[in-house]
């Protein structure tokens, strides 16, 4: 179970579930539409978010104020309440923890070429509420009007996981009877762009290949999700559908560079034990593992050490999801929680597009060329990001 801390000091964590989803991802909106696009071959071209229209969610005054990143947050956070249901909780028992790695890029560039070619009387006021990275949680705590805690976490591309991991801890101390947790990205601008290309960091293939043998780095990517998480009594009472339960999470620190993987995966393999224990899970009971994966050779390469450290070697049935939807960095690891669930419900685990030349280096199994079926059991949903972040969270089944 998930440890928090509750009004009298260290409790033994209230069970946690997962009762509503949203998604916007560059392979569908919604759900149902995500769930189809990770059984198809990866979306060509730039991984944007098609089709996406913010008229659904915002005026049109009130969407000019809103950074994209913040318009996904609100849009992933409004399906999954939706999905949920009435909830019926007090305002005040009622939490927001949101992430993104970079915030309003979009509108910080765009207001500093207003500023350079028309001078800072032109700068827009609503700058500094548009790029500031918590203005996401804020715009989804105010259209819930829920009071209690609303917090941004910025650990890069383990923040959405990081996200879902604080919001569930919420929940499972009695802060919160039930919280949103999720992350939001929409840094694909020609500065981002330019800053990624630059640093190596992106394929020249234009692929992304995670663990295949060929790959030469990850495909940028925009888009967000959220989840509904609920104390069980409280779901059970008021009659909920429950995807999941979220049985623990666990989180890390490389302490080793800004952004290479410590060597062999060490931070991510202790993330991966700590995560397993404060779930009270053994590793030969994990079913799945929903890797970071992002198709980069050292990152790819440190997860297979720490995979295979934690669960020998194959070890359970693995898969990456940025085969098809690139790399969503702050937005990465909602997304990633949003499939991990959708694979227990749909008894199927999604393949790894991309993957087709197996590493002599990395012999895990990994599930690809089509979907796999599966009994659910307890999974692992990881997230690795610059600065030596590690995030992991264990979803698993509710039992009968």
């Amino acid at each position: 179970m998930l440890l928090g801390i509750g009004p009298d000091g260290p409790v033994r964590g209230r069970r946690v579930v997962i009762t509503g989803l949203g998604v916007v991802a560059c392979c569908g909106i919604g759900t149902e539409a995500f769930w189809d696009g990770l059984q198809r071959p990866a979306p060509e071209g730039e991984h944007r978010v098609p089709g996406f229209d913010p008229a659904a969610w915002f005026g049109p005054k009130e969407v000019r104020r809103v950074d994209r990143f913040a318009q996904f947050s609100v849009a992933t956070a409004e399906m999954a309440l939706t999905d949920a249901g009435d909830l019926g909780v007090d305002p005040d028992r009622a939490g927001v923890v949101f992430a993104t790695g970079v915030g309003g890029l979009g509108t910080l560039e765009d207001q500093i070429e207003l500023y350079l070619h028309k001078g800072p009387r032109r700068i827009s006021p609503f700058l500094v509420p548009m790029m500031m990275p918590n203005a996401g949680a804020a715009a989804v705590s105010m259209r819930a009007r829920w009071h209690g805690p609303c917090e941004t976490i910025t650990t890069a591309c383990a923040a959405g996981t990081h996200a879902i991991g604080a919001a569930a801890r919420l929940v499972a101390a009695g802060r919160c009877d039930a919280a949103i947790g999720g992350g939001a990205e929409a840094a694909m601008t020609p500065v981002g762009m330019g800053a990624f290309t630059n640093m190596t960091a992106l394929s020249a293939a234009g692929c992304s290949r995670p663990f295949d043998a060929r790959r030469d780095g990850f495909l940028c990517a925009e888009g967000a999700a959220a989840l509904v998480l609920e104390e069980l009594d409280h779901a059970r009472r008021r009659g909920a559908r429950i995807y999941a339960e979220l049985l623990g999470a666990g989180s890390t620190a490389d302490a080793h560079h800004i952004t290479a993987p410590a060597p062999g995966g060490a931070g991510a393999a202790a993330c991966m034990e700590l995560a397993l224990a404060d779930a009270g899970v053994s590793p030969d009971e994990v079913g799945h593992i929903n890797a970071h994966g992002t198709s980069t050779p050292l990152n790819d390469l440190a997860e297979a050490q720490a995979i295979a450290k934690v669960f020998g070697v194959p070890g359970p049935p693995v898969t990456s999801t940025k085969g098809v939807t690139g790399h969503a960095l702050g937005g990465a690891g909602a997304i990633e929680a949003v499939a991990t669930t959708l694979a227990i419900v749909k008894r199927l685990i999604p393949p790894t597009a991309g993957y087709e030349v197996p590493d002599p280096e990395i012999p895990l199994d990994v599930v690809h060329g089509e979907a796999r079926p599966w009994e659910p059991a307890a999974s692992l949903s990881n997230s690795f990001g610059f600065g030596g972040h590690n995030g992991c969270l264990v979803i698993g089944p509710l039992p009968d």
